[in-house]
Order: C-alpha cells, then structure tokens, then sequence
C-alpha cells in the first residue's frame, strides 16, 4: 500500500497554513466574511485537537514517552508541547476513552465533536456501557448539532434513566460532599470557600443573583442622576463582584433581623410529567437536573408544581387574552421552552421573560403558541428587530 507523506511533511505544511491564517489582515472582510471566517478556524481547532488526540493515543499505548524519563504521556507531552498538565491529561483520558466509543472517535476525526463532548458521552458510558453501545450514535448526534450545556443535561437524564440507581448514589454523594469554609487572613479580610450541592447551591444562587440585581438598578439610578443621561457601565460606583460581595452582606443581615417564628419562604420546584419522553424529567427552576431522591427530602418545605404536557413540545394551557404572560400560561412557556429559545444562548428559564412572537400591538394573543422565552438580552434584542404580523 501507498504510503502517504510523512507526519513531519504534513505538520509543516498545516504549520505554514495556520500561520498565514493568524496572521493575515482581516480588516478589509466584510461582516459575512468574518463569521464565515471565525467559523471556519474553529472547525480547524477542532480537526487539530482531534489530530493531537489521535497522536496522543498511540504515544501513549506505544511507550514511546518511556524513554524521555517522563511519568507519563501525558507528562511527556506538556513538557514537549507547552500545555498545562492538566489539559494534556485530559487529551489522554479521551484517547483511551475513545477505545470504546467508535461512533465518537468518528465524530471527532471528522471535526464534529470536541474533546469535552468525549468527557461526557464517557461519562454516560460508564453508566451503562449495554445501553450506551444501543444510544451511541443519537448521542453523538445530539453533541454535534446542539449546544453543550444541552448535551450535559441529556446526559444527565441518560443516566437517571438507565442507572437510576448510580444516579441517586451520586446525588448523594454531592450532598455529603458540601462544605463551607469562613477564615481570617492576617489582615483581617475574610476568605470564604463553599462547595454545595445542587438544590442549596441553586437556593443560594438564585438569592444572590436577585440581591445583586436590585444593588445594579440601584447604582445605574444613582450614576443616571449623578452623570445624566449618557451615563454608562463605567459610571457605576461598584464592579459585579463588589455588588456580589454586598448582596452577601445583606443576605446575613436579613437573616440577623428575621424575627423569631417568622414563616419560612417555600422554593418552588417544577416536575414535569404527561409523556415518555419526559416522564423522569424533574429540573430546578435554574435548569438543573436532580434525581426523585433530591426532590422527595424536600416536599415538606417546597410548593411542587406539576406540569402536564400534551404532546413533547405543547404544554396543555388554558387561552386567555391579556397584555402580560403570568399564572399557567408563562409558566407552560417557560416549562416548554426551558430557557432562552436563541439558538446561541444557554440562559436558563429563571433568568428569562416570556414575550409576544407576534406582538400584542399588532394583534397577537397572549397563549402559549405566541409565547416565547427570551432571556433580558435577546429579548431587547428583539425589540430593535421589525415586529412580525399577527397569526
């Protein structure tokens, strides 16, 4: 057989193509040609990733790092070529991993898949290796073509559904695992680290992020009357971090000057349930995945709401007419939706609004199918756009 041109030869000259791509002046491209462009390098980092893990792979079962006196390939490979150790690690990981995953090792040789997509789909693997060999090729397919933070919750229901038991072990293992550390340095500021598990993290997430939302409105009304008008992000007195920091603050005096006795906020959870496609799904508000047995410890202090689908992509709802989504009906959008419907965005529904598709100046009622949900961006975004006639 026909040897094709040595590696050296096919590095150099994929070295000289790279190096004319960096460097070559993108000014006088048009808006089109940047994306087309910016798209384009990012299919080769992905060819050139999965070409560095190929390499990897046979470096690693050949042996032939031994002789360097380095503890590992991987080792071998972040001293030879730069990278973090704990990247190169990573790359050795997937090429053992891909061992197992013919349908992904394709996927990315062909540029369609990353390596972080490899962690995941090994992830469900492992889990059930029977079941994964029948699902492979869906599952990649789903990696492929939506966004990755839509792939780990696939994954996740994967798993409860194939490896219920795995997953409650796991759940499990979060909530012994949570922790809180408070210290003093020397001079006096104080270092905190926590690590939480899903349903407490999502709690105090949620809090955080509404505190820090009233600080920002705050501070833009101040830097507005101070500046005027023209006042923007560099007129504000605090940075996110800082107005984080205070929302932490008042989170601690609030509970300080809580009185005794005082009724305790319930959270609101969402089950939702009506096909079999989603007859496990059990999502906190922020789109987190947990398991039944995270939901069940918490019925005595939480409002469970559930959501009955007719049909995968319909939301049984009842058509009223009025100028704002609230009650069932924003609910059924947000519980449709499950975020920000922008295929760029990953926002999830608790930090969305729900809008008009056809808006309610033009006609269009407020129910479910002229409902969408649109993160605070996006859904400003909109607003510029010219608006579409009624249904």
């Amino acid at each position: 057989m026909e040897r094709g041109p040595s590696p050296e030869v096919v590095a150099e000259d994929a070295r000289w193509a790279l190096a004319d791509l960096a460097t070559r002046d993108l000014t006088s491209l048009t808006d089109a040609e940047i994306e087309e462009h910016a798209v384009a390098t990012a299919e080769l980092l992905r060819l050139a990733e999965a070409a560095h893990v190929s390499a990897m792979a046979r470096l690693d079962a050949s042996g032939a790092w031994a002789p360097s006196g380095a503890r590992s390939a991987a080792h071998h490979i972040a001293w030879k070529g730069h990278l973090p150790i704990q990247r190169a690690k990573a790359l050795q990981r997937c090429g053992r991993q891909l061992r197992e995953l013919p349908a992904a090792a394709d996927a990315l040789a062909a540029g369609r898949i990353t390596v972080d997509h490899v962690r995941l789909l090994a992830h469900a693997h492992r889990a059930a290796p029977e079941a994964f060999a029948a699902d492979e090729e869906r599952l990649v397919e789903l990696a492929a073509t939506h966004l990755f933070s839509q792939l780990e919750t696939v994954v996740r229901y994967w798993v409860h559904r194939h490896e219920p038991d795995l997953a409650e072990a796991d759940a499990s293992s979060q909530l012994d695992a949570r922790r809180v550390d408070c210290s003093t340095t020397f001079e006096g500021t104080v270092v905190i680290d926590a690590l939480l598990d899903p349903v407490t993290g999502a709690i105090v997430a949620r809090e955080l992020a509404r505190l820090e939302q009233e600080l920002f409105e705050a501070d833009w009304a101040e830097a507005r009357k101070r500046v005027g008008p023209s006042a923007t992000a560099t007129d504000l007195t605090r940075t996110p971090k800082q107005r984080r920091a205070d929302a932490l603050r008042l989170m601690a005096e609030r509970s300080a000057a809580k009185p005794a006795g005082a009724t305790e906020p319930r959270v609101l959870l969402q089950v939702l349930a009506g096909t079999a496609s989603v007859e496990r799904m059990c999502e906190l508000s922020n789109g987190t995945v947990v398991t039944p047995g995270q939901l069940v410890p918490l019925l005595r202090w939480a409002d469970v709401e559930r959501i009955v689908f007719d049909g995968p992509s319909k939301v049984i709802d009842v058509v009223v007419r009025r100028r704002l989504f609230t009650g069932a009906t924003r609910t059924a959008v947000l519980a449709r939706d499950r975020g920000c419907t922008h295929p760029s965005c990953d926002e999830p529904l608790d930090r969305c609004q729900v809008d008009h598709v056809s808006p309610w100046s033009r006609g269009g009622l407020t129910t479910q199918d002229n409902g969408e949900a649109k993160c605070r961006f996006h859904n400003l975004e909109k607003a510029d756009r010219p608006p579409q006639p009624a249904a």
